[in-house]
C-alpha cells in the first residue's frame, strides 16, 4: 500500500512538473530601427531562430521594431527593466549620464575599427568593468558599430580644419564632444532622423557607421564620406547592448536559460561583429561604384585630429572623478581590452 501511494506521489508530481518542462516562451524583442535593419535580419532574427530549434521550438520571438511598443530610444532600458518589452537592442549612450563607465569606449582613440576586433575588445571590458553598471538587468551581449566616420552632403573631409563650422548628426554624447572638439557643431538625433535633416539643410552631414548607410537611404543625401585608416584606433564609436528583463530571465525554466546563456554572450557579441563588418564593405562599396567620395584621413591628418580631440579624454576623466570613478584606469584598462582584441 505505502508503495502504491509512493508510486502514485511520484506520479502526481511527474504531471505537475510536466507544464514547466515543457513551457513555452515569446520572448518580445524591441528597438529603434525599423524592422529590415542589419540588428533584426542578420543578427536577431537568426539567433531566435537558433534558439527555436536548440529549445525544440520551446522559445520563439515576436518583433516590435521603430519603437512599436512606444517610448523613444533613450527609453529602451526602461521599457525592458518595467518588463514592456523582454529584450530590447539600444544603444546606451542614448540614455545620457545612464551609463557612464560605457562612454570610456566611445573615447576617440580607445577601439579598434570593425565590428569583430570591437567586439572581442567590448564583452572582456563588459565582464571585467562594468557589471556593476548593468546591474539591473540581463545582459545578453555589448557590441560595437565599427567606428566612427563622417558623411557629408557638400563637404570633402580631409583634415580636422574641414571640420570647422559644419553641423553634424551625433550619435551620443561622447562624439558630439569630439566633433565640438574638431571644430564641428554636434546636433544629437537617431540615426532614423539624420536623412531627412541633412535633406532640408538642418545638419551638414553625420557621423554614422558604414552600417546605416544603406537602411536609412544616408547615401541619397550625402556624397562625401570620411574614414580614418584601418589600423589606427577609431575616433570614436557607438556601444550598443542585447539587454534582457531579469526577472523575465530568472522565471524561465532552467533547461531554457541555458540555452540562452549558450547562444547569448561572445557567441552573439561574434555575430553582430561578422554581420557588422560584412555590412560596412557592402556599403562602402556600394558608394565608391555610385561615384561618392571616400576620402581616408591619415598620416599627419590622423594625428593632428586625433590631437585635437586629447582634451575629450580629459575632460571626460574629470567628469568620472565628480561621479566617483577613476576614469583614467577605465580608459587604461579599455585600450588594453582593445591591445589584447588583435588577431
Amino acid at each position: 500500500m505505502n508503495t502504491l501511494r509512493l508510486s502514485s506521489l511520484a506520479l502526481l508530481a511527474g504531471f505537475v512538473a510536466l507544464p514547466a518542462a515543457a513551457q513555452e516562451v515569446t520572448l518580445k524583442v524591441s528597438h529603434f530601427l525599423p524592422g529590415m535593419a542589419l540588428a533584426q535580419k542578420a543578427v536577431l532574427e537568426p539567433w531566435c531562430d537558433d534558439l527555436g530549434r536548440a529549445s525544440a521550438g520551446r522559445i520563439k520571438c515576436q518583433f516590435f521594431p521603430s519603437m512599436q511598443l512606444g517610448g523613444t530610444p533613450a527609453q529602451l532600458p526602461d521599457l525592458v527593466k518595467n518588463g514592456v518589452a523582454d529584450i530590447v537592442w539600444t544603444a546606451p549612450g542614448y540614455s545620457t549620464g545612464r551609463f557612464p563607465k560605457t562612454e570610456a569606449l566611445e573615447l576617440p582613440g580607445v577601439l579598434p575599427l570593425g565590428g569583430a576586433a570591437q567586439g572581442r575588445a567590448i564583452w572582456p571590458f563588459f565582464e571585467q568593468q562594468l557589471q556593476a553598471e548593468y546591474s539591473g538587468f540581463k545582459v545578453l551581449a555589448m557590441h560595437g558599430d565599427g567606428g566612427m566616420n563622417i558623411h557629408t552632403a557638400k563637404t570633402a573631409i580631409h583634415t580636422a580644419d574641414d571640420l570647422k563650422g559644419l553641423k553634424l548628426r551625433a550619435p551620443n554624447r561622447t562624439i558630439a564632444r569630439t566633433l565640438t572638439a574638431l571644430g564641428a557643431t554636434p546636433v544629437a538625433m537617431p540615426p532614423a532622423q539624420m536623412t531627412e535633416a541633412i535633406s532640408k539643410g538642418v545638419v551638414d552631414g553625420a557621423s554614422a557607421v558604414w552600417e546605416v548607410i544603406v537602411p536609412t537611404k544616408l547615401d541619397e543625401v550625402t556624397h562625401f564620406h570620411m574614414e580614418t585608416p584601418d589600423d589606427q584606433p577609431a575616433m570614436g564609436a557607438t556601444i550598443l547592448t542585447v539587454l534582457m528583463n531579469k526577472d523575465r530571465y530568472a522565471a524561465l525554466p532552467a533547461d531554457l536559460r541555458d540555452i540562452i546563456d549558450r547562444h547569448s554572450g561572445p557567441a552573439l557579441v561574434s555575430r553582430f561583429g561578422q554581420a557588422w563588418d560584412g555590412a560596412i564593405a557592402t556599403a562602402r562599396d556600394k558608394v565608391k561604384a555610385a561615384g561618392h567620395t571616400v576620402t581616408q584621413v591619415e598620416g599627419a591628418a590622423y594625428t593632428a585630429m586625433r590631437e585635437r580631440a586629447l582634451p575629450v579624454e580629459q575632460e571626460w576623466i574629470a567628469d568620472a572623478k565628480g561621479k566617483g570613478f577613476d576614469g583614467a584606469a577605465l580608459i587604461a584598462a579599455a585600450r588594453t581590452a582593445a591591445a589584447k582584441s588583435r588577431p
